[in-house]
């Protein structure tokens, strides 16, 4: 049996108000996570803050993609670099 077009439209609404409230707690934890490094005291670009968080988010993602979830060790032995503390910090000095 088909749903009328009325009862589809309401699970997109709540649907929609639940991903607004995820990407809301996700900005959130993130933000906090940002505030807590330092990140909001470092003069930098909007977009070069943006290409800074894809790069980690692309190196995170590649680390768990070779990972098999059993596997121990640092970020070294599966040959992923680190940004060292501060790194940030020079990078918009240079800017």
């Amino acid at each position: 049996m088909k749903k009328p077009s009325s009862k589809i439209r309401e699970e997109i609404a709540k649907l929609q108000d639940a991903l607004k409230a995820a990407e809301t707690r996700d900005a959130e934890r993130i933000g906090r996570i940002a505030l807590k490094a330092g990140v909001g005291d470092i003069e930098i670009d909007e977009s070069a803050l943006q290409t800074a968080f894809e790069d980690v988010a692309n190196r995170f993602r590649a680390a768990k993609g070779r990972s098999s979830g059993n596997e121990r060790g640092g970020a070294s032995s599966r040959g992923i670099s680190t940004i060292p503390p501060g790194a940030l910090a020079r990078s918009s000095d240079e800017a």
